[in-house]
């Protein structure tokens, strides 16, 4: 199977977006910008999981945005009181239409910390029902 790359948000436009990329061998790569202003390019293969629900970034935006001063992570050493604000802010956020599970009910995500270090504005790992995966969204640049 030869792969697919799909640019998440390629014109910059965003519209509020929030989605999952839970890692499956696909042949779909599904690519984002992060980084704030360095403006990494990422990419995960597997399978998009929209989030649905409104302002569900605003605690990211705050933790990499404002606090970050959108600088990106790259050698970042989590303050504890930085990380704790993001696990919570990952664990704030339900999983719908998880495949591997017969609970009817959304299941939040857990911040992905033995993958820590490839967290990053629009781009942090998590871990959900189905497996590792990455929590997106539109890049503040």
């Amino acid at each position: 199977m030869s792969e697919r790359r799909i640019f998440l948000d390629p014109d910059g436009c965003g519209t509020g977006w929030l989605f999952v990329i839970v890692a499956a061998p696909t042949g779909v790569l599904y690519q984002n910008q992060g980084g704030g202003y360095s403006c990494r390019q990422y990419e995960q293969e597997g399978y998009l999981i929209p989030v649905p629900g409104t302002d569900l970034t605003g605690e990211l935006e705050q933790v990499f945005v404002e606090e970050l001063r959108g600088r990106g992570t790259y050698g970042l050493e989590w303050p504890p009181e930085l990380l704790a604000r993001l696990r919570a802010a990952v664990a704030d956020i339900h999983l719908y239409g998880s495949a591997n599970r017969d609970d009817p009910w959304p299941a939040p995500l857990v911040l992905d910390e033995s993958r820590l270090a490839e967290a990053d504005e629009a781009w942090v790992p998590v871990l959900t029902p189905d497996g590792p995966g990455v929590l997106v969204w539109e890049n503040s640049d």
